[in-house]
């Protein structure tokens, strides 16, 4: 069943903004919010720099650096709500790190956000990460990405 999303995607004062935005078309990055959804949802995605990713951070999570993708989740009913945002500079370093593509690793993170914003955790038990795991490995499989944790 499709699932209704509301999606707002942002671009901050990135570095190397074109490399970023051309990694994430809105059809793309729609159809994989879609596919982590349980349920209508209306979402912000935003992309950030490094200054505005460490803030957010270290004001909402208390670590005083920038993260990949840090989820806010605001209601699960009757609508999910939540904004997603992602720190550009992290997430290209990670892909490089990785030897994934850009537009994978938003893909990857994506999905990860969208999945926590529905109340899935990996940082309370040795279980939850592994069940979150294998929802994201599934969901990346049906969208044509590799499983993200082999590697």
């Amino acid at each position: 069943m499709l699932k209704h999303l509301t999606l707002s995607l942002q671009f901050g004062q990135i570095p190397n903004a074109a490399l970023h935005r051309a990694a994430l078309p809105r059809h793309k990055v729609s159809r994989w919010i879609r596919h982590a959804l349980e349920g209508d949802a209306e979402i912000t995605v935003r992309i950030v720099d490094s200054d505005e990713g460490r803030r957010l951070n270290r004001d909402y999570r208390h670590k005083d650096r920038a993260t990949n993708v840090l989820t806010f989740d605001y209601a699960q009913q009757p609508v999910i709500a939540a904004d997603l945002v992602l720190c550009a500079p992290v997430v290209a370093q990670e892909a490089r790190d990785n030897g994934k593509t850009l537009q994978a690793h938003y893909a990857h993170l994506l999905v990860h956000g969208t999945l926590h914003a529905q109340s899935w955790d990996h940082e309370t038990s040795e279980q939850d990460a592994l069940e979150m795991e294998a929802r994201e490995t599934l969901i990346l499989g049906r969208l044509g990405f590799e499983n993200p944790y082999q590697g």
